[in-house]
């Protein structure tokens, strides 16, 4: 028998599930072995119980009992060999490089990090071809949807990661996110505060996760339910039947600018999970394809980056350029990015 261990959990692990991350770590470690750990209280994080489906954040000590030998036996570090194009694709995205951080525009399609589903091609299996001469690969701070396109922050060391999660964590990042969306919101501008739980089941290997919004009144009482809030405005429409919104999502709730569009009746173009795939569309904005050249994929943007660098103390203000099939969308609708503010949460009074 193994003794008990203590694992930090590290930027590459959080936001998994602790019962997928133990059978990464630990492929003999039957998920029935797992689900009794945690009835009796041995699986703890941080020193508090937990269940099977209780994800992980950066920072936290996983305590692990006792595992029989059979089990024991951490599964091998899998190196994944990358090929030219895939060093070439993942180069030719990064925005914006010192030798402290990384940020990339993170294509449509490319998951963040491996997991349950995504299979092993993703920008943290890809790391290695970001290396630029230095002697370690540099790691992800946080995350974004597979289908979900922009901009993504790596830090080249541990010091620079603590730093960027600890701004992450505490707000001290302005992220703006562009999408279309099915209708017009009104009023057009406002924030919703509906919180998020996981819905019940999951299809083979988890892809089919879904979030379900909760009332903010009824959030406290309803177990596993997070608050979440998101501010929003329209920047231009065509008719009634699809906006061009800005999106700021003021907490970081997995799906959370997804679920809380569609919850306003208002789905992100492309979204198969939220209601956003149907390419039906009775005129009076419902139905996220209105046909024609628009493409079924998600049209959900990180456009804008506003952080202070962690060591020179220098604000830095990015932006992303839109993927391909969202640049379509907007040059098919006769939207111009030019026309958008940087922050049009943030503008002077006239």
């Amino acid at each position: 028998m193994s003794g008990v261990q203590t694992v930090t959990i590290t930027q590459e692990d959080a936001d998994q599930r602790i019962d997928r991350w133990l059978r990464r770590l630990y492929p003999h470690l039957t998920q029935g072995r797992i689900e009794k750990m945690c009835r009796k209280g041995e699986l703890r994080v941080d020193g508090a119980r937990v269940k099977s489906a209780t994800r992980l954040e950066y920072g936290q000590k996983v305590r692990i009992p006792p595992l029989s030998e059979d089990t024991a036996q951490p599964a091998p570090k899998q190196i994944r060999k990358i090929t030219r194009s895939d060093a070439e694709m993942i180069q030719d995205a990064v925005l914006w490089k010192d030798e402290h951080i990384i940020v990339l525009n993170k294509p449509a399609g490319l998951p963040s990090q491996g997991g349950s589903g995504q299979g092993d091609r993703h920008v943290d299996g890809l790391a290695e071809a970001l290396k630029f001469g230095y002697k370690d690969r540099p790691k992800l701070v946080h995350r974004l949807d597979k289908d979900t396109s922009g901009l993504l922050l790596l830090a080249r060391t541990d010091r620079v990661a603590r730093g960027l999660s600890e701004a992450l964590r505490h707000r001290n990042v302005r992220k703006i996110y562009w999408a279309a969306v099915a209708g017009v919101p009104s009023p057009r501008a406002g924030s919703i505060k509906y919180g998020l739980l996981k819905a019940p089941g999951r299809g083979h290997g988890g892809e089919a996760e879904k979030m379900r919004c909760i009332h903010p009144r009824e959030v406290a009482e309803t177990e596993g339910a997070k608050r979440a809030h998101t501010d929003f405005a329209v920047l231009s429409s065509l008719g009634s039947r699809i906006a061009w919104m800005a999106l700021v999502p003021i907490t970081g709730r997995t799906h959370q600018l997804r679920a809380h569009m569609a919850e306003i009746g208002h789905p992100i173009l492309g979204d198969g999970k939220y209601g956003g795939s149907s390419q039906e569309n009775m005129g009076d904005g419902w139905g996220a394809g209105i046909g024609g050249e628009i493409s079924r994929k998600l049209h959900l943007h990180a456009r804008t980056l506003i952080i202070e660098h962690p060591i020179t103390k220098k604000m830095l203000t990015l932006e992303a350029p839109l993927p391909s099939h969202m640049q379509a969308t907007w040059d098919y609708v006769g939207w111009d990015v030019t026309h958008a503010p940087l922050d049009p949460f943030n503008m002077p009074d006239a």
